[in-house]
């Protein structure tokens, strides 16, 4: 079966800082995303790779050596990220794709072993999605204080790549309003079923100045290949 990658890079990340969005920003002496396309470049189930850029990105995103080498695909994102999925699912449209993995592309360190298990958990299930417990205490707060606890039980940080079958989740953003955190939220609101799978603490999204220095440490601590 032919699995696609989709590299949602199209977001401006402000909160990252810096005078590029943080997906163009060096990592590690390579862009963020230059890495995350090379994860699933590697990954030996995924058979095509789709990126989702802004338009102001075109001329960086045709200098990255997978693009300009016709390996990745470009896209051009919309106006919110399931406007920028649903650009790419309709690009993959009739093209004999069963599996698709949708992923952030500020998410530069997914492991191979990762990536197995999104693909491997969908002969049981439409949808998977890994995700890592919340094991430390919840408190609400107002107005600077700590005014009550929250059970944690049950709850869970969200990460991607998340998985789908193709025409299930085509289906379910052609029918979704718009407006979607992510895809399992699109994909529940059609009844697709979307399985937890075990994520991985290392998985983190680059989303604030600070986390390029933590993304450089893991990098660094990796085995070589």
């Amino acid at each position: 079966m032919t699995t696609a990658a989709i590299i949602v890079a199209a977001g401006r990340g402000t909160r990252a800082g810096g005078d590029l969005p943080k997906q163009w920003q060096l990592l590690a002496g390579q862009p963020v995303v230059a890495r995350t396309l090379a994860a699933f470049r590697a990954a030996p189930g995924v058979h095509r790779t789709l990126l989702v850029i802004h338009p102001d990105d075109r001329a960086r995103a045709e200098a990255l050596p997978d693009v300009a080498e016709g390996a990745v695909e470009l896209v051009e994102g919309g106006a919110s990220r399931d406007a920028s999925v649903r650009n790419a699912l309709e690009a993959l449209a009739g093209r004999g794709v069963k599996h698709v993995l949708i992923h952030d592309g500020a998410r530069p360190l997914v492991a191979q072993a990762l990536i197995a298990r999104m693909i491997e958990a969908l002969d049981a299930s439409p949808g998977a999605a890994p995700a890592v417990p919340v094991s430390d205490a919840l408190w609400r707060g107002e107005g600077g204080r700590v005014v009550g606890t929250q059970d944690r039980t049950g709850l869970f940080r969200a990460q991607t790549p998340q998985a789908f079958r193709f025409e299930a989740i085509l289906a379910a953003h052609r029918a979704h309003p718009g407006g979607a955190a992510d895809d399992v939220e699109v994909a529940r609101a059609a009844g697709l079923e979307v399985a937890i799978v075990e994520g991985c603490e290392d998985n983190l999204k680059v989303t604030y100045p600070g986390d390029f220095a933590r993304a450089e440490r893991l990098l660094t601590a990796r085995p070589a290949p």
